[in-house]
C-alpha cells in the first residue's frame, strides 16, 4: 500500500530454506488453479538455497542446475495457467559476502559466488526464453559500494540496505513492463474512491476534498 488508500493486496509466502524442488511439490496448494481469484502478479525467488555446494550425503538444500532450470520453467507454466491477466516477475539469485562463509561438514564452503553467478544466468536465460520479467539480482547488488559489507546481515540473507534495492529494482520492473493493465502504483486505481461527505472538509467550507488519489510528499521514494 503507497498511499492512505488500498490498491494492492499482497500475500507473502517465503518458507524458510526452501529451494525449487519444495515449490514444485506444492504449486497446486498455493496456487490453486481453480481459486475465485487470481493474482495479478507473482513475485518468484529461488537460486539462493538451490545454488548451495553439494553435499556427500545427497542431503540439504542444493539442487543441481538442470533439474533448478526445468523447476523454474515448471513454476512459470503453472503460473501462466491461472490466468492471462497474471504477470510473473523472477530474481536471480544475489552474490553473497564468502568471507562470512563457514565450511559444512564435507569441509567445503556452504555457498560460493561462483554457484550464485552461475545459478543467476540459468533464471535470466530462463526467463528471456519464456518471455517473462526477470530482475538481475547478482549485478544489482554488486552495484551498491561496499556491498559485501552493507546489504547482508550474515553474508547471506538481506539487510534494510540490501532489501532497498530489491525493492526499487521491482518498482523499475513494474514501471517499466508494458502490462495491460499496469501494475506500477501510479497507473493503479485505488479502491473505494469515490467522492464522499465524510471526506475532509475543504477550505471553502462547502465541499470535500476526496484523498483517494493524493500522492504525499514521502510517497517520491517509491518513484
Amino acid at each position: 500500500m503507497l498511499n492512505d488508500t488500498i490498491q494492492v493486496d499482497i500475500d507473502l509466502r517465503g518458507y524458510a530454506g526452501w529451494n525449487s524442488r519444495h515449490a514444485v511439490q506444492v504449486l497446486d496448494k498455493v496456487f490453486p488453479k481453480d481459486a475465485p481469484v487470481q493474482p495479478s502478479l507473482v513475485i518468484v525467488y529461488f537460486g539462493g538455497n538451490d545454488s548451495s555446494t553439494p553435499h556427500s550425503s545427497g542431503l540439504g538444500p542444493h539442487v543441481p542446475l538442470q533439474e533448478y532450470i526445468e523447476n523454474l520453467r515448471k513454476i512459470v507454466d503453472h503460473l501462466k495457467s491461472l490466468s492471462e491477466n497474471t504477470r510473473i516477475l523472477l530474481l536471480s539469485t544475489p552474490p553473497i559476502n564468502e568471507a562470512t562463509i563457514t565450511p559444512n561438514s564435507d569441509g567445503k564452503p556452504t555457498k560460493t559466488n561462483e554457484a550464485c553467478q552461475i545459478y543467476s544466468e540459468a533464471c535470466l536465460d530462463v526467463c528471456r526464453k519464456m518471455n517473462i520479467e526477470a530482475m538481475d539480482l547478482w549485478s544489482a547488488i554488486q552495484k551498491r559500494d561496499n556491498w559485501q559489507d552493507v546489504c547482508f546481515i550474515d553474508g547471506i540473507h538481506l539487510s534494510s540496505e540490501g532489501s532497498k534495492i530489491v525493492l526499487k529494482e521491482i518498482l523499475n520492473v513494474l514501471k517499466g513492463a508494458e502490462w495491460e493493465p499496469s501494475l506500477y502504483w501510479k497507473s493503479m486505481p485505488s479502491e473505494f474512491d469515490e467522492d464522499s461527505p465524510y471526506d475532509p472538509i475543504a477550505s471553502d467550507g462547502k465541499s470535500t476534498v476526496n484523498l483517494s488519489n493524493w500522492v504525499f510528499p514521502d510517497n517520491d521514494k517509491w518513484d
